[in-house]
Protein backbone atom coordinates (compact mmCIF):
# COMPACT_ATOMS: atom_id res chain seq x y z
CA UNK A 1 0.00 0.00 0.00
CA UNK A 2 1.40 3.29 -1.26
CA UNK A 3 1.51 6.46 1.42
CA UNK A 4 -1.75 7.79 -1.12
CA UNK A 5 -3.77 4.84 -0.10
CA UNK A 6 -3.28 5.89 3.37
CA UNK A 7 -3.16 9.46 3.40
CA UNK A 8 -0.81 13.01 2.55
CA UNK A 9 0.69 14.29 5.10
CA UNK A 10 0.59 17.86 2.55
CA UNK A 11 -1.52 20.35 3.42
CA UNK A 12 -3.47 23.20 1.61
CA UNK A 13 -0.46 25.71 2.57
CA UNK A 14 1.14 23.73 0.27
CA UNK A 15 -0.59 25.31 -2.45
CA UNK A 16 0.84 27.80 -4.82
CA UNK A 17 -0.67 31.52 -4.17
CA UNK A 18 -2.55 31.29 -7.46
CA UNK A 19 -5.00 28.59 -5.89
CA UNK A 20 -5.67 31.13 -2.93
CA UNK A 21 -9.50 30.99 -3.24
CA UNK A 22 -9.72 27.41 -4.34
CA UNK A 23 -7.57 27.01 -1.08
CA UNK A 24 -10.49 28.86 0.52
CA UNK A 25 -13.49 26.85 -1.20
CA UNK A 26 -11.86 23.92 -0.53
CA UNK A 27 -11.71 24.46 3.50
CA UNK A 28 -15.29 25.31 3.31
CA UNK A 29 -16.91 22.77 1.76
CA UNK A 30 -14.78 20.23 4.13
CA UNK A 31 -12.37 18.85 1.65
CA UNK A 32 -9.32 18.57 3.81
CA UNK A 33 -7.34 16.04 1.57
CA UNK A 34 -5.78 15.56 -1.60
CA UNK A 35 -7.97 11.66 -2.02
CA UNK A 36 -11.10 13.72 -1.19
CA UNK A 37 -10.25 15.99 -3.93
CA UNK A 38 -9.67 13.43 -6.05
CA UNK A 39 -12.62 11.96 -5.46
CA UNK A 40 -14.49 15.09 -6.33
CA UNK A 41 -16.79 13.98 -9.58
CA UNK A 42 -17.74 17.40 -12.25
CA UNK A 43 -20.99 18.42 -10.39
CA UNK A 44 -19.73 18.53 -7.39
CA UNK A 45 -16.76 20.86 -8.48
CA UNK A 46 -19.28 22.98 -10.53
CA UNK A 47 -20.93 23.33 -7.03
CA UNK A 48 -17.88 24.37 -5.30
CA UNK A 49 -17.51 26.93 -7.87
CA UNK A 50 -20.88 28.16 -8.17
CA UNK A 51 -20.71 28.42 -4.32
CA UNK A 52 -17.45 30.16 -3.87
CA UNK A 53 -14.92 32.41 -6.23
CA UNK A 54 -13.35 29.24 -7.23
CA UNK A 55 -11.98 29.27 -10.97
CA UNK A 56 -13.37 25.78 -12.73
CA UNK A 57 -9.74 25.79 -14.16
CA UNK A 58 -8.65 25.85 -10.84
CA UNK A 59 -10.10 23.57 -9.43
CA UNK A 60 -10.05 20.82 -12.58
CA UNK A 61 -6.10 21.31 -12.07
CA UNK A 62 -6.12 20.91 -8.76
CA UNK A 63 -8.18 17.68 -9.07
CA UNK A 64 -5.41 16.69 -11.85
CA UNK A 65 -2.68 17.38 -9.04
CA UNK A 66 -4.76 15.68 -6.32
CA UNK A 67 -4.74 12.58 -8.95
CA UNK A 68 -1.03 12.52 -9.37
CA UNK A 69 -0.48 13.07 -5.34
CA UNK A 70 -2.53 10.00 -4.66
CA UNK A 71 -1.87 7.53 -7.64
CA UNK A 72 2.00 8.25 -7.99
CA UNK A 73 2.25 9.05 -4.50
CA UNK A 74 4.32 12.73 -5.71
CA UNK A 75 4.69 15.60 -3.58
CA UNK A 76 2.29 18.12 -5.04
CA UNK A 77 5.21 20.21 -5.82
CA UNK A 78 6.40 17.60 -8.38
CA UNK A 79 2.76 16.65 -8.87
CA UNK A 80 1.60 20.85 -10.32
CA UNK A 81 5.44 20.37 -12.42
CA UNK A 82 4.16 17.12 -14.41
CA UNK A 83 0.50 18.43 -14.63
CA UNK A 84 1.48 21.85 -16.16
CA UNK A 85 4.96 20.47 -18.52
CA UNK A 86 1.22 18.55 -20.59
CA UNK A 87 2.06 15.27 -18.59
CA UNK A 88 -1.72 15.00 -16.68
CA UNK A 89 -2.13 11.78 -15.77
CA UNK A 90 -0.67 8.71 -14.70
CA UNK A 91 -1.19 7.63 -18.21
CA UNK A 92 0.96 10.30 -19.86
CA UNK A 93 3.66 9.11 -17.71
CA UNK A 94 3.52 5.67 -18.18
CA UNK A 95 4.16 6.57 -21.98
CA UNK A 96 6.81 8.95 -21.37
CA UNK A 97 10.48 8.34 -21.99
CA UNK A 98 12.80 9.38 -19.22
CA UNK A 99 14.66 12.11 -21.35
CA UNK A 100 11.50 13.12 -22.68
CA UNK A 101 10.32 13.71 -19.24
CA UNK A 102 13.82 15.95 -18.57
CA UNK A 103 13.29 17.67 -21.44
CA UNK A 104 9.25 18.44 -21.17
CA UNK A 105 9.88 19.66 -17.40
CA UNK A 106 13.14 21.32 -18.00
CA UNK A 107 11.64 23.32 -20.85
CA UNK A 108 8.66 24.02 -18.53
CA UNK A 109 11.12 25.51 -15.62
CA UNK A 110 13.35 27.31 -17.96
CA UNK A 111 10.19 29.00 -19.41
CA UNK A 112 9.25 30.23 -16.24
CA UNK A 113 12.81 31.23 -14.89
CA UNK A 114 12.78 28.89 -12.02
CA UNK A 115 16.67 27.98 -11.32
CA UNK A 116 16.28 24.36 -9.69
CA UNK A 117 18.58 22.56 -11.40
CA UNK A 118 18.04 18.92 -11.84
CA UNK A 119 14.56 18.86 -9.97
CA UNK A 120 13.85 16.06 -12.57
CA UNK A 121 16.68 14.51 -13.62
CA UNK A 122 17.21 10.62 -15.30
CA UNK A 123 16.92 8.54 -12.23
CA UNK A 124 13.81 10.47 -10.86
CA UNK A 125 11.88 10.56 -13.90
CA UNK A 126 13.19 7.01 -14.65
CA UNK A 127 11.57 5.84 -11.32
CA UNK A 128 8.18 7.96 -11.66
CA UNK A 129 7.75 6.44 -15.03
CA UNK A 130 8.48 2.92 -13.76
CA UNK A 131 5.84 3.60 -10.96
CA UNK A 132 3.29 4.68 -13.65
CA UNK A 133 3.77 1.27 -15.38
CA UNK A 134 3.28 -0.78 -13.26
CA UNK A 135 0.38 0.86 -11.70
CA UNK A 136 -1.02 0.28 -15.35
CA UNK A 137 -0.38 -3.52 -15.33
Amino acid sequence: MTRGDQGHSWGWSDLPQSFRQEQIDLVQAGINSWEALRDLDDRQLSRLVRSGRSSPRNLNRLRGIATLVCELDLAPQDAALLMHAGIASRRALADCTPEQLVRQTGRLQRSLGINRPGSVDLPRAQAWIHQARQLRN
